[in-house]
């Protein structure tokens, strides 16, 4: 994906599955995927793309997210970023920032490896919100502070929306989790918005008030996904979300009254 003079790379690491029924769900309603079947495999399982996206601004090499790692539990398996990154001609020495929309173990895998950060140049950057409940408040998560304890000398945690470079701009819009954070992408009069885990499905932006059982703040999540769809109707704004099939972007549109997500 080209948006102006900016880059975006999707950077597959490996697939996770899930069965759809029981992590996506619509209050009051037993098989919200009835209505759906196509986005969903025979079994009901839902395949869920696992890795990042690469953006080049300029002299900066952003890699927004770090998929799961070298990891495998039968579910979610990982491994692959780095090959990934190599096809495209990228090293870990390359990469000048490593941002994350939000710190569970899906999205931080290849922040560190053995106990040193994978990327030794990058700067990494994460939302203090997440960095606190995840890493250092009462509810850590032993993946996160396994793999983001080591990044400490080259982390800066921020609390504010920022600019990171030209054209890459971060949005906190919690939810999901206390520090989600939205990057989006803009040049020569286009927009591109790597949402992370805002959407889990497609189906999520044509049913409005259907719940992830992974966000933190239910209402939050739904608020924010919804605005963030009811703003993109009908543009050219592009958007992905980290698990999305293909790890494609695609545009929102409700010109016939029925919202809906359309791949490009």
């Amino acid at each position: 994906m080209r948006i102006g003079d900016i880059e975006i790379l999707a950077i597959a690491d490996g697939m996770g599955r899930e069965t759809a029924a029981e992590i996506l769900t619509r209050p009051g309603v037993a098989d919200p995927w009835a209505c759906h079947g196509h986005h969903r495999e025979a079994d009901g399982s839902l395949g869920l793309p696992l890795g990042g996206f690469l953006v080049r601004s300029g002299e900066r090499t952003v890699l927004v997210d770090a998929g799961v790692g070298p990891f495998d539990d039968g579910r979610y398996r990982g491994g692959r970023l780095l090959d990934s990154l190599a096809a495209h001609g990228v090293g870990p020495g390359d990469v000048t920032d490593v941002v994350f929309t939000h710190l569970h173990f899906d999205h931080v895998g290849w922040a560190a490896v053995d106990g040193r950060p994978v990327f030794p140049r990058a700067t990494y950057r994460a939302h203090r919100a997440d960095w606190e409940h995840f890493v250092t408040g009462e509810g850590a998560q032993p993946a996160a502070v396994e793999k983001l304890t080591p990044i400490g000398g080259q982390l800066e945690l921020f609390e504010k929306d920022f600019t990171l470079a030209p054209g890459i701009d971060a949005l906190h819009l919690p939810g999901h989790t206390p520090g989600t954070t939205v990057y989006v992408v803009s040049s020569g009069g286009r927009r591109a918005l790597l949402l992370g885990d805002v959407a889990h499905s497609v189906v999520q932006f044509s049913e409005r008030d259907w719940q992830v059982i992974w966000d933190v703040d239910p209402v939050a999540a739904s608020a924010v996904r919804n605005r963030i769809a009811d703003e993109a109707a009908d543009t050219e704004d592009v958007l992905v979300a980290a698990h999305f099939p293909g790890m494609r972007f695609g545009r929102i549109l409700a010109g016939d009254g029925n919202r809906r997500f359309v791949a490009v």
